[in-house]
């Protein structure tokens, strides 16, 4: 082997070395207790501009800085002027953080009672990727939706990539976390929602199915995991079940186009 193959090999093997250790130090150091990370401009702005959230620790780049001061005025809280490298390494890998870091309190925790006749409710069965939750919160903030419910377990919080994906939708919406769906589905029967069910295992338009009576009932959409879909007793547990209809050659959404759509149909039906 020549010297400079030599020199070449030990230069991938420092560089590999130096990777993995990066990659490995990331994220090492646990989270401390009842805080969240925000990351992303639109999400930190909202959560520092929301008077329910606790802020504990703001870390910006200087033009990071200066647009959170363009935005709100001098703040009443520190910012930690830092390098793009620093929250890089609190953060998963490939975070588009745009320089803000923002960890908080976790906002006070809602209930099905406090989102009930405040407008449609979206209702997530297993829906586990924090993209499509935060998409979905977007969307139905948007919407001017009540609430989003979701399972305790197999649902993300409200943190990190989710805050991102919503773009400040979190400190506007209650994600109501619940123990059983059914059981939440039943309780939102009870006061007179129609509870509709997404699925394409029924012949059922969702425009054929939503109420068009004179006063017509309050609407909680459901939707499921991709592919998966709503599971057997949430589809039996819900008061309709409906389809989006799709006129092109291809008849499959992603669940938060599917939430955008349905909100759509829902929200300006006649």
């Amino acid at each position: 082997m020549s010297e400079r193959s030599k020199s070449h090999k030990s230069y991938k093997n420092k560089r590999s070395g130096k990777n993995q250790a990066s990659r490995s130090g990331r994220n090492s150091a646990a989270l401390p207790s009842g805080q969240s990370p925000i990351f992303g401009i639109h999400a930190t702005l909202a959560a520092l501009k929301n008077p329910d959230r606790q802020i504990i620790k703001v870390m910006a780049t200087k033009n990071a800085a200066h647009r959170i001061i363009e935005a709100l005025g001098q703040p009443d809280f520190q910012i930690e002027t830092v390098a793009p490298e620093k929250i890089e390494a609190a953060l998963p890998r490939d975070s588009v953080h745009q320089g803000v870091l923002v960890y908080a309190k976790p906002l006070p925790e809602k209930t099905i009672a406090d989102i009930v006749g405040l407008g449609p409710i979206i209702i997530l069965d297993l829906v586990t990727d924090p993209h499509n939750v935060g998409a979905i919160m977007r969307t139905a903030c948007a919407f001017g939706a009540a609430g989003i419910i979701v399972t305790n377990r197999n649902a993300p919080f409200p943190t990190g990539i989710l805050a991102k994906a919503a773009s400040g939708a979190v400190e506007h919406l209650p994600l109501v976390r619940v123990v059983n769906l059914a059981r939440a589905i039943d309780e939102l029967n009870d006061a007179g929602f129609q509870t509709i069910g997404l699925t394409d295992s029924t012949d059922n338009s969702l425009l054929e199915v939503i109420d068009k009576d004179a006063a017509p009932r309050p609407i909680a959409l459901v939707l499921g995991a991709e592919g998966r879909g709503i599971r057997t007793l949430t589809a039996k547990t819900c008061t309709d079940l409906a389809r989006i209809d799709l006129p092109g050659p291809i008849d499959v959404l992603n669940v938060s186009n599917a939430a955008a759509v349905a909100l759509t149909l829902a929200t300006y039906s006649p």
